[in-house]
């Protein structure tokens, strides 16, 4: 994972790329100083929250880029890409509160029957990708916790986030990975 400094840096350079895109509708310029871990390819969402509500949430869930260039991607996407909200507004952007999830590579988690799940999903600590076919969902370790979930809700939603029914996670056709994300306010 990477340090402290190296996650406030992130936090601070999606806040100057949103504000920059705001500002001239294109992608700020990589800067030239910054923490070198940040060359590392590493999963990374950025979540807008305004009011105490998501207010956007778009990342990478695998390690495809440099986590400099995929921070600065996913905040940009995350403020006017989101399908779910309207494009940021000038007017929003002193309300927003940042954070920035830099993840583990995913990994599958095989069992032989759908209740070792329960045994394999630890709430707080994993984030969750179900996939069938091409539809994929992934939901961030932070939104069982938030939400109060039970293991078997957190697949459920996750699911859900894919398109597809609720009880699919116990299907064999899917498959389930769990990945851990390191989250910076």
């Amino acid at each position: 994972m990477i340090s402290n400094e190296s996650g406030e840096y992130l936090i601070n350079l999606s806040k100057q790329t949103i504000k920059h895109y705001l500002k001239t509708n294109q992608k700020m310029e990589k800067p030239t100083e910054y923490p070198k871990e940040l060359n590392e390819d590493l999963g990374v969402f950025v979540t807008l929250n305004k009011n105490n509500n998501l207010r956007g949430c778009i990342g990478y869930a695998e390690p495809v880029k440099p986590a400099i260039d995929a921070t600065m991607d996913v905040a940009i996407s995350a403020a006017f890409n989101d399908p779910r909200f309207p494009q940021l507004t000038n007017d929003e952007f002193d309300q927003l509160e940042f954070e920035v999830t830099v993840l583990t590579k995913p990994e599958i988690i095989t069992v032989n029957n759908y209740e070792e799940y329960f045994n394999e999903i630890e709430i707080g600590r994993d984030g969750l990708i179900i996939q069938k076919g091409y539809l994929k969902g992934l939901l961030l370790p932070q939104v069982a916790v938030e939400n109060n979930f039970t293991i078997k809700d957190f697949l459920e939603h996750t699911c859900m986030k894919a398109g597809i029914s609720a009880d699919s996670w116990m299907d064999e056709s899917c498959d389930v990975y769990k990945f851990q994300g390191q989250i910076f306010k």
